[in-house]
């Protein structure tokens, strides 16, 4: 039989974050985007802690992830957790690991005492869209992201 745990990510696991990074980013078809690097990915986990991520494994296997960071609500007064990624590996898929990652990050934004626990999904993703449901979650259809990447950011500078 299988054991199935979860822990925090170590700088010692970057090379497995940085492969589902990849991972999820070809399941999404945006592999082209991910820039990453293993430093770029240490600065900002272990040094800045400008996010948090948890792994999950059967047995020593790594089978999946889930990368977040807090923002902050003015309307509540309290930070919030934001789920930035969370990916388990196909293979093992329909096993309820990916459950259990988000009630991990339920249990963590708790005991943080977070107003509430918020993530984007593509429109396209109706399998993660369905799981979210099942879970209770809603979908905040009222609202659009808008971003401004690296480059827009220091063209809109370049305007001042």
């Amino acid at each position: 039989m299988s054991i199935f745990s979860i822990r925090k990510a170590t700088a010692d696991d970057i090379s497995i974050i940085k492969q589902f990074i990849i991972d999820l980013a070809i399941y999404e078809k945006m592999l082209d985007d991910v820039v990453v690097t293993d430093e770029l990915l240490h600065d900002s986990l272990f040094v800045h802690h400008s996010a948090h991520c948890i792994l999950a494994f059967e047995d020593k296997t790594p089978v999946g992830f889930a990368l977040y960071f807090y923002n902050y609500s003015t309307f509540l007064g309290k930070k919030g957790l934001y789920l930035e990624d969370l990916f388990v590996n196909p293979t093992y898929r329909g096993k309820g690991y990916g459950k259990q990652l988000l009630l991990h990050l339920v249990q963590v934004a708790t005991q943080q005492n977070c107003g509430r626990m918020e993530w984007s999904v593509l429109n396209w993703n109706t399998p993660a869209i369905e799981f979210y449901e099942s879970l209770g979650a809603e979908a905040m259809s009222e609202w659009t992201v808008f971003r401004l990447n690296s480059k827009k950011m220091e063209a809109l500078i370049s305007t001042k």
